[in-house]
């Protein structure tokens, strides 16, 4: 099984540095107070927890030496840094999830031995792992699977690693018919040492760590079924995969699986047909057809962001759709981004339809020589992008190949990222707020190994944009080797109002595309000069954040972003008249207003309307016309009881967010 890819390290609570003393061979731990404890020689890192405490022993499941993730059983002989991990950590946590995915293996070989064994790395939230057997698996044998595991998490077998010669596991492989690992095995470079984990009578590749027995694996249940390719490639066997989570405690557990059941009531691709807010089909696959109620909140949004930049000095744009094959190797997409580009070709002319607008953006900046004074130029467009994303990743709204994002582009001088930095951030968590979102999770993610530009250069760009956030006081996280080909980036992530995360935010730095494309300007001593380029955007993709909207209200859209804010409905058709003149009353204040006159009993329409999820009914009847006034229901059911019209703006012009 291949290694956890896992987070950035995240610094433990308890972190120690133990020396190994060459001449007398005595390690000494120093204690975070200063005091240290002598060893007789080298040391395990189980051993050092022991000698910590006995909680702190009884609680460990892994440690980390010198930032390296190992097994309690690892030797120490070294200087090295040590941390003790618990299931408190995140690491510990992955360590858990590492480990039942060799315990589902286990149980599957048991219960069906001709079962073969292929791969199964922990997930967000969990762990798979694929299979290759006879038949799919049934919810029944999940069922099945799942209480063999927890018969054999309470033998409590210890978890031992052992290392191999390539050739001598290869052969073990083959010769208990596990052709799928023999191959996993094969690949691997000869002369590398293979290291494998054998609990009770199960073995299996794998770089480790794991849990010290099986007897820590407690808390875990198998979720779903599905059909894997075998290494991804569809000319190869399709696999059964299994998907569980595992967890450190029964709470955790319990709150994640009803986190799961929140967001099933909540998924926005059953909440956009019941709502009448678009719809997709495989005539235009990845493509939105949005219907008059999802483009209302549609152009709630686009129009909110485009009056914060015009705000913020920004300067709208509009560029090609499709652009020359030329341009797209000038930038370094073709050679870096090919595989996600849509092309197309005329008159013996290559070209593509745009993946992102960072390109189209340079050659507006090109047209007239720029001065510093210029500087920051920044360049905002609504751009129309299209990726040949894999069909089956495809989800809804929330993962499209055709979508809209709310890009900008910054062109300024060196000295001008920090405090341009500064000011989006600023922009993007106002921004946010007026969203409803207010916890924002930062990650700066670094140079990845595809990349252009030399190392000096991304020295520099990550330099800067670390210093940027420093300099806000913000808190934020290490996302090594996942920045963009051309510069590093900072990810904001929105917590939603259950729990769940999602990657919206970027600004990332790039020294390179500018100079690619011939961007420059005239410096205060006359010099040419590169600029500098910030790529930016706030939602990230339109299609995307309504989707993270509706499902965050569940479709009970606030009150600014609501299709329909208010409906006005009669009891009798005596009160029509009224109603009409409350409706356009309403509707000449800027409020999205409908009438329901419909010969329907009252208590049907506000039942239709409370399913619609709008902010506001109001019922007019024959109290309210002859008292000139309006009764008013919330969305829930709350009665307000009557109020003048008057009133009743009031209360809405409170509850829309300032600037919206």
């Amino acid at each position: 099984m291949p290694p956890n890819a896992g987070g950035a390290p995240v610094p433990c609570a308890r972190l120690f540095r133990i020396r190994f003393d060459s001449l007398d061979n005595m390690p000494s731990i120093r204690l975070p107070d200063g005091a240290t404890k002598e060893f007789s020689g080298p040391v395990s890192v189980g051993e050092v927890a022991a000698a910590i405490g006995p909680g702190l022993a009884k609680a460990a499941l892994a440690g980390k030496v010198d930032g390296r993730l190992v097994d309690l059983s690892h030797v120490i002989d070294r200087d090295a840094a040590v941390a003790i991990v618990t299931a408190k950590d995140p690491e510990g946590l992955e360590v858990l999830r590492h480990s039942t995915a060799h315990l589902l293996a286990y149980a599957v070989k048991e219960l069906f031995p001709d079962a073969q064994v292929t791969i199964g790395p922990v997930i967000e939230n969990g762990f798979y792992y694929d299979f290759s057997y006879k038949r799919p698996f049934t919810p029944d044998d999940l069922a099945a699977i799942e209480v063999k595991m927890a018969e054999l998490a309470a033998r409590d077998f210890p978890v031992s690693r052992e290392e191999w010669s390539r050739d001598k596991a290869v052969e073990f492989f083959k010769s208990i018919g596990e052709a799928y690992k023999a191959e996993l095995i094969s690949a691997i470079p000869a002369g590398e040492t293979i290291s494998l984990y054998r609990e009770g009578d199960f073995i299996d590749l794998c770089r480790g760590p794991h849990v010290p027995s099986t007897g820590r694996l407690k808390v875990f249940k198998l979720m779903k079924v599905a059909g894997a390719y075998w290494r991804g490639n569809s000319n190869n066997e399709m696999l059964t995969r299994i998907y569980g989570t595992a967890w450190a405690s029964k709470a955790d557990q319990d709150a994640y699986l009803h986190m799961l059941e929140e967001a099933e009531k909540r998924d926005h691709r059953k909440l956009g047909r019941q709502l009448d807010l678009f719809h997709v089909q495989d005539d235009a696959p990845g493509m939105v057809f949005w219907h008059p109620h999802g483009w209302t909140i549609w152009q709630q949004v686009e129009q909110y962001v485009r009056r914060r930049l015009n705000a913020s000095g920004y300067r709208e744009v509009r560029t090609p759709q499709v652009m020359d094959r030329v341009l797209w190797e000038r930038s370094g997409h073709w050679e870096n981004y090919r595989e996600h580009m849509f092309t197309t070709a005329s008159e013996n002319r290559d070209y593509a339809v745009k993946p992102m607008n960072c390109p189209g953006h340079v050659q507006i900046f090109n047209q007239g020589l720029k001065s510093y004074r210029d500087l920051p130029l920044r360049l905002a467009e609504f751009g129309a992008c299209h990726r040949n994303e894999p069909s089956g990743a495809l989800h809804g709204i929330m993962r499209v190949r055709g979508f809209t994002q709310d890009d900008a582009h910054i062109f300024c001088r060196e000295d001008q990222v920090q405090s341009e930095a500064s000011s989006f951030i600023e922009l993007l968590q106002s921004i946010y707020a007026d969203f409803g979102f207010h916890e924002i999770l930062i990650k700066l993610s670094t140079r990845p190994a595809k990349r252009i530009g030399d190392d000096a250069t991304w020295d520099r760009a990550e330099a800067a944009l670390s210093a940027a956030l420093d300099a806000k006081g913000l808190q934020w996280v290490l996302n090594p080797g996942e920045g963009a080909f051309y510069g590093p980036k900072i990810e904001f992530s929105l917590k939603d109002s259950i729990g769940r995360v999602w990657q919206c935010g970027t600004l990332q730095l790039d020294f390179a595309l500018p100079g690619r494309l011939g961007a420059e300007y005239v410096d205060e001593d006359n010099a040419r000069k590169v600029p500098v380029m910030l790529h930016r955007a706030i939602l990230g993709s339109l299609e995307r954040f309504i989707g993270i909207l509706i499902e965050n209200h569940a479709g009970a859209m606030p009150l600014w972003l609501a299709p329909v804010q208010v409906v006005v409905m009669n009891i009798t058709e005596a009160h029509a008249g009224y109603v009409t003149q409350v409706v356009q009353r309403l509707q000449a204040a800027g409020y999205r207003v409908e009438s329901d006159l419909r010969n329907e009993t009252i208590n049907l329409k506000i039942r239709e309307h409370s399913l619609r999820k709008l902010p506001y009914q109001i019922i007019v009847g024959e109290k309210e016309v002859a008292a000139g006034q309006v009764a008013v229901r919330a969305r829930g059911g709350e009665n307000l009881g009557q109020m003048t019209l008057e009133a009743f703006q009031a209360r809405l012009a409170a509850e829309l967010p300032s600037g919206t």
